[in-house]
């Protein structure tokens, strides 16, 4: 009788392969639950920075645009900025993680910053307010592309942003599916550890 799975398909072989245990000490457990709290710390402070550094950057530049839309546009920018940095500091900030934490906390809090990294990038459009991002450089970009069809040169002024764009794209999508695919794969080891290591 011939197999319901055919045997020699690579794709087939890798999708029902049998679930590796998680396998981990104590100390590791512990040591990876540090590196997670300290790379969380590392990644919000960054994102605050550049949230603010953004924000200040469209506020000076809003301040030296005279055209309606263009400036209206950076005051949305500059506003997503410290929006972008608040959201930073609310979702991707971690909990306190004490140094005498027991296995099963210690479990659960690494669980939990992991759970709590993949649903900010589940939702980055809204938790990173890119939305506003991207409505504010329309505001900007699409005034000059309106003036670019009159007289072609002024193409030019909106070319490297639409490059810059462009090249963000095709970086982001692939990167944050990546991202994702292996924060669950984690998160997945980690509850079956759990539920073969009853606390």
């Amino acid at each position: 009788m011939p197999s319901e799975f055919p045997i020699n398909d690579p794709r087939n072989v890798w999708q029902h392969q049998p679930t590796e245990a998680y396998k981990m000490s104590v100390n590791e457990l512990r040591h990876k639950a540090q590196q997670r709290h300290s790379r969380a710390r590392f990644e919000a402070l960054y994102q605050i920075t550049i949230g603010l550094v953004l924000s200040a950057f469209f506020a000076w530049s809003f301040t030296r645009a005279h055209q309606g839309f263009p400036r209206f546009g950076l005051g949305v920018l500059s506003l997503w900025g410290l929006f972008a940095a608040w959201q930073a500091y609310r979702w991707i900030w971690p909990d306190k993680l004490k140094p005498d934490e027991t296995v099963s906390t210690s479990l659960e809090f690494y669980r939990k910053e992991l759970e709590k990294q993949r649903d900010y990038s589940i939702h980055v459009w809204r938790r990173a307010g890119l939305t506003f991002c991207f409505l504010g450089l329309a505001m900007i970009v699409v005034p000059e592309l309106i003036h670019a069809l009159a007289a072609p040169r002024l193409l030019l002024n909106v070319m490297p942003v639409l490059v810059l764009l462009a090249v963000w794209v095709a970086i982001f999508i692939p990167k944050r599916k990546r991202n994702l695919r292996k924060l669950q794969q984690e998160i997945d080891g980690l509850r079956l550890f759990e539920r073969e290591n009853p606390s």
